[in-house]
């Protein structure tokens, strides 16, 4: 699994990302986090607005900063 940050690698990114550890980190899955910060890929993704977040290339969230919990949630479901 792997946990996809789409964004320029402003502070919010940061905290996405860090917070997307966090999560992986709770649930105890196999899995890694991976910055995209290529805008030509980030608009193949459709997404417009940053930080944005994508599981196995699936966007799940754009333009927010979840928090670990939230993440976590998105993991076991």
């Amino acid at each position: 699994m792997v946990l996809q940050i789409l964004g320029s690698g402003c502070p919010k990114c940061q905290k996405l990302a860090q917070n997307a550890q966090a999560a992986i980190d709770k649930v105890g899955f196999e899995a890694s986090v991976e910055k995209v910060t290529d805008s030509d890929k980030i608009t193949d993704m459709g997404v417009v607005m940053t930080p944005a977040l994508a599981i196995d290339g699936e966007v799940k969230s754009v333009g927010k900063v979840l928090s670990a919990d939230m993440i976590a949630d998105m993991l076991r479901s």
